[in-house]
């Protein structure tokens, strides 16, 4: 799709979106020039950016092995992103072929390349947006593939940063909280300022010239996002530094994104049976 002869309908190939910047620096295809030019130019105010993405989805799939080794068989993916390898569905359900993904996402682009490549079975996808959490839960979609009395895994992954403050990101967390069962996990990711302060400020105003914009939290407020959750070890740390499966990368200091995961405390009620 790089060479841009062919324009999705209801999409804008003219104004870039964070799903296709981050398709470009993970060296995906569905990405249009508009997409490329921001990428480059955030890339250069901040060279690390594509390390970042890397990272951070290496981040993810080992959190998703984690959590299906762990038992978890529901997933809840909100901002999911374009598909590339190693989607959280093939991840779960190569573990467990009954584990049940559903996708969310309010990019036209990523929901209609979702549902081609994901849909059917025990994984779908649906159209929401995280601003407004009650309409991911109660979603027809969402229930009909999660059940709520049951430990499942809520993956915000790389998208809580695209939340102003203006928006209350952390009453959209909680309410995402408060609905999860006992035994359930909370899988998060978030761009911040305290390191490489320079690079990532710089970063951010080149966001807030192509998009909505990336707010910088510290680390004390991405923890805050895990309020009343156990955190599984080793806590809240830069992505590359979370459970690594391999080799770290050289430059995995540079990396401005923390992650981590949260466990609900409480026997669920399959574990009380």
């Amino acid at each position: 799709m790089t060479s841009d002869t062919t324009t999705p309908l209801g999409i804008d190939t003219t104004v870039p979106t964070t799903a296709r910047m981050y398709d470009f620096w993970l060296g995906g295809h569905d990405n249009f020039a508009a997409d490329r030019t921001a990428a480059l130019a955030v890339s250069e105010a901040a060279p690390e950016a594509p390390l970042l993405a890397s990272e951070n989805r290496k981040f993810l799939r080992r959190a998703v092995r984690y959590l299906a080794e762990a038992g978890i068989s529901q997933f809840l993916d909100i901002g999911t992103g374009l598909p590339t390898q190693g989607n959280v569905h093939q991840i779960a359900q190569a573990i467990n072929p009954d584990a049940r993904v559903v996708y969310v996402d309010n990019d036209p682009m990523v929901l209609a390349h979702s549902r081609a490549l994901k849909t059917g079975g025990n994984t779908m996808v649906i159209e929401a947006d995280l601003r407004e959490p009650q309409a991911i839960l109660d979603h027809p979609g969402t229930r009909k593939l999660i059940d709520f009395s049951q430990p499942l895994a809520v993956l915000l992954v790389a998208v809580l940063h695209f939340i102003s403050d203006d928006d209350d990101p952390s009453a959209i967390v909680g309410a995402i909280r408060d609905a999860l069962p006992p035994g359930s996990y909370l899988v998060l990711s978030h761009v911040t300022g305290d390191i490489r302060r320079e690079s990532a400020a710089k970063a951010a105003v080149h966001y807030k010239k192509v998009t909505s914009g990336a707010t910088l939290r510290g680390q004390e407020e991405i923890v805050r996002f895990f309020a009343g959750l156990e955190l599984i070890d080793p806590g809240v740390v830069q992505v590359p530094h979370w459970r690594p499966d391999g080799p770290e990368p050289a430059d995995a200091s540079k990396v401005w994104i923390l992650g981590g995961i949260g466990r609900k405390p409480g026997v669920s009620s399959a574990e009380r049976l």
